[in-house]
C-alpha cells in the first residue's frame, strides 16, 4: 500500500478507537473486517498505530497541539508504528518538520504527565503501593506485552511443543514461573500451525497460567470457573486434572462461552461442562451448593494490569466504575464461597493492579467469612515448586495483620506478566 493510502487508514483508525465507546481490539477487527483487501504487515502497522496512540495519548495531544491538520492524522503519525522514511513518503513538507521537531524533544524533560501517559485518578493509587517503583510501572505498562503459550500437558510435554514450533521458525523460551509456559517475541501467525490446531498450545498470558496452577484441582474433584470467560484458565484447570472429575465453567455471557467451544474440541478434555447462568444468585448455581472441592473466581474487575495488551481501558475506566466492580465483586465471591464442601479451595482473582479490587476485597471477605481460613499463597506455590514463590507474593506495601507471602501480587515491571492479583482460602 502506497504510503499515503496507509497513513489515511491509520488516521481514520486512530478516530475510531480515541471514541472510546468499544474496546480497541473489537474497533480493530471491525476495522479489518471492512477493509479485506490490507495484508498482514499492513494490519499489523494498522494495529500498532492505533494502540501506541492509545498508550501514549497525553504525551502525542501535548505534541500534537503544534502541528497543522487534524487531530487524528497528528496523532497518527506521531504514533506510526513503522520506518520514518516510509512515514515521511506520505507526508507534506511542513509536517516532515514538524515531525523532526517532535522526535527531538527529550521526553525525560516532559512534564510526568507526559511520562507516565496514567490518568490522574490512577496516579496516587499505584504511587501509594510501588512508591520508587512508579516510573518502571508506568514504562512497563507502555510496552508491547509477549506472547505467552500455555503448553497443553495432556497432548505433550514443554519441550516437544517448544521444538515443534521452532520446526515452524517461531523461537520460544520457557517462561520462568509457569511450568507449562513458552514465551514468543512478536506475534507470529499461530492459528494454522499443526503444535496449536491439534490443542497443544493456547494463547494465555503466564499470569494467567499462575492462577490455575494455584487452584491445583485434582483428578477426580468437583471443580468450578465461576467467571470462565473465553475458557482460558478452565482448560488449564481441565488440563491439571488430566481430564477426569468435572469441570465446570460458568459465565454471565453466552457469547463468551461459546468462544469456548473451539477451544475445547482442540484440548481433548471431555470433563468441561460451560454453564451460561443470568447472575450470581442462579438457580443452578444453588444446586451445587456444597458439592465443591474447588472454585476459582477470576472476578470481572477493571482490567487494569492488562494496559500493555488494552491500553484502550486505563481511558475507558474511571474511580465510579471500579467502584462499582467492588460490589460486584464482593457479591459474586460470596455467592461462589457457598459452593464450597468443608476443607475446599477457594481462589479471588482479578487482572487489576488496584488495592481496592484486591487486598481489599479479601479483607471484606475474610471478616464476612470466619469459616474460610486464608492460606499463604507464597507456601501453596513453594510446595507447587515455583520458583522464586516468595517473591510473587511480596505486597508493594505491608498491610496490618496480612501475613509475608499471604497474596499472589504480579507486576509487569517485575515479573513480565500482567497485573494479577490473588487470594486463597479453605473452608473450615
Amino acid at each position: 500500500m502506497h504510503p499515503k493510502a496507509l497513513l489515511d487508514a491509520a488516521t481514520e483508525l486512530v478516530r475510531r478507537v480515541l471514541l472510546l465507546d468499544h474496546p480497541a481490539d473489537a474497533v480493530v477487527s471491525r476495522f479489518f473486517r471492512e477493509h479485506r483487501a490490507l495484508g498482514p504487515r499492513e494490519r499489523a502497522t494498522l494495529a500498532e498505530t492505533a494502540y501506541g496512540v492509545l498508550r501514549r495519548k497525553p504525551m502525542y495531544e501535548h505534541l500534537a497541539r503544534s502541528g497543522s491538520g487534524s487531530r487524528e492524522r497528528r496523532l497518527a503519525i506521531l504514533g506510526f508504528h513503522g520506518s520514518r522514511d516510509f512515514l515521511k513518503a506520505a507526508l507534506t513538507g511542513p509536517e516532515q518538520a514538524w515531525l523532526d521537531a517532535c522526535d527531538a524533544i527529550d521526553r525525560a524533560a516532559l512534564a510526568p504527565e507526559y511520562r507516565h501517559n496514567l490518568p490522574g485518578w490512577l496516579v496516587a493509587p499505584l504511587r501509594a503501593q510501588v512508591g520508587d517503583g512508579f516510573d518502571a510501572l508506568a514504562d512497563a505498562l507502555q510496552d508491547t506485552a509477549p506472547l505467552d503459550l500455555r503448553v497443553n500437558t495432556l497432548k505433550e510435554k514443554r519441550g516437544q511443543a517448544q521444538a515443534a514450533l521452532a520446526q515452524s521458525a517461531i523461537q520460544s523460551i520457557e517462561t520462568p514461573y509457569s511450568p507449562w509456559g513458552l514465551r514468543i517475541a512478536g506475534k507470529p501467525a499461530l492459528q494454522k500451525l499443526d503444535v496449536f490446531t491439534r490443542g497443544a498450545v493456547e494463547v494465555q498470558d503466564e499470569g494467567s497460567q499462575l492462577l490455575a496452577l494455584l487452584l491445583d484441582a485434582r483428578r477426580g474433584e468437583m471443580v468450578t470457573d465461576f467467571c470462565a470467560g473465553a475458557g482460558g484458565k478452565t482448560l488449564a484447570i481441565g488440563a491439571t486434572m488430566r481430564g477426569t472429575g468435572r469441570l465446570y465453567a460458568f459465565d454471565v455471557s453466552a457469547h463468551r462461552l461459546d468462544k469456548l467451544a473451539p477451544r475445547l474440541a482442540r484440548s481433548g478434555l471431555s470433563n468441561v461442562h460451560p454453564v451460561a447462568i443470568a447472575h450470581e444468585r442462579d438457580e443452578r448455581i444453588k444446586r451445587l451448593a456444597g458439592k465443591m472441592d474447588r472454585v476459582l473466581v477470576d472476578a470481572p474487575c477493571s482490567g487494569l494490569g492488562t494496559l500493555r495488551r488494552n491500553p484502550d481501558l486505563k481511558w475507558r475506566q474511571s474511580e465510579a466504575g471500579v467502584q462499582e466492580l467492588v460490589a460486584k465483586q464482593n457479591a459474586i465471591l460470596d455467592s461462589a464461597a457457598r459452593l464450597l464442601k468443608p476443607g475446599g479451595r477457594l481462589v479471588y482473582a482479578t487482572c487489576s493492579v488496584l488495592r481496592a479490587e484486591n487486598e481489599d476485597v479479601a479483607a471484606s471477605f475474610g471478616a464476612r467469612h470466619a469459616d474460610f481460613r486464608p492460606l499463604v499463597v507464597a507456601d501453596l506455590l513453594t510446595d507447587l515448586k515455583v520458583p522464586s514463590a516468595a517473591d510473587l507474593c511480596a505486597p508493594a506495601q505491608a498491610a496490618d495483620g496480612v501475613a509475608a507471602g499471604q497474596y499472589l501480587r504480579l507486576w509487569p515491571h517485575r515479573h513480565g506478566t500482567d497485573g494479577f492479583f490473588a487470594a486463597v482460602w479453605q473452608r473450615a
